[in-house]
């Protein structure tokens, strides 16, 4: 799918250095993801194997580079789970507000739809106040994309020396 100079396709390995290139300023100057070191390209050549073998990887890009991609993972490995996935997505600064997200989610959630899944769920880095490592944005931009907030675990996840609360929202697609 495509709009004003954006592009959605499958994630290729071929992809891993841009996107651990987006990937890295969220590890190394935010509390966006919890995680304390970036992974290199070789690692993220791993996670697109990993989760290509079940759920779709997606990259946007922007007349032709790579602007941000998403993915679907495992919520839980218990077989009553297996209709229910986990979302990511991370887009490049520059990029950020000019559709990729929201596009980039269309056609998760429709891929999502072609695997039978019902229930996308996100967890985002929380606080109450926004800091210099932590904005609102993807709380809001979750919000936006039909999500609803259905749980907070508060202080759970520590970086830079201070806590952050993770959220729960969900989407549900539909299905019985």
């Amino acid at each position: 799918m495509s709009g004003e100079g954006l592009r959605v396709r499958e994630a290729r390995e071929e992809d891993a250095a841009c996107l651990a290139g987006i990937y890295g300023p969220y590890v190394r100057e935010t509390a966006v993801s919890f995680e304390y070191d970036p992974p290199d390209a070789e690692e993220f050549v791993r996670r697109i194997r990993r989760i290509k073998e079940r759920y779709p990887y997606l990259v946007c890009e922007k007349d032709g580079l790579v602007a941000g991609y998403a993915y679907l993972s495992e919520y839980s490995p218990r077989e009553a789970y297996a209709w229910t996935a986990t979302t990511s997505i991370y887009v490049r600064r520059d990029c950020r507000r000019q559709g990729a997200g929201s596009l980039l989610y269309r056609e998760l959630e429709a891929g999502a739809r072609r695997q039978g899944i019902v229930n996308l769920l996100a967890g985002v880095a929380y606080c109450g106040n926004e800091d210099e490592y932590l904005t609102h944005d993807s709380y809001k931009f979750h919000l936006r994309e039909g999500y609803e907030e259905v749980a907070r675990m508060k202080a759970v996840g520590k970086k830079f020396g201070r806590w952050y609360d993770l959220v729960w929202l969900q989407k549900r697609l539909g299905g019985s």
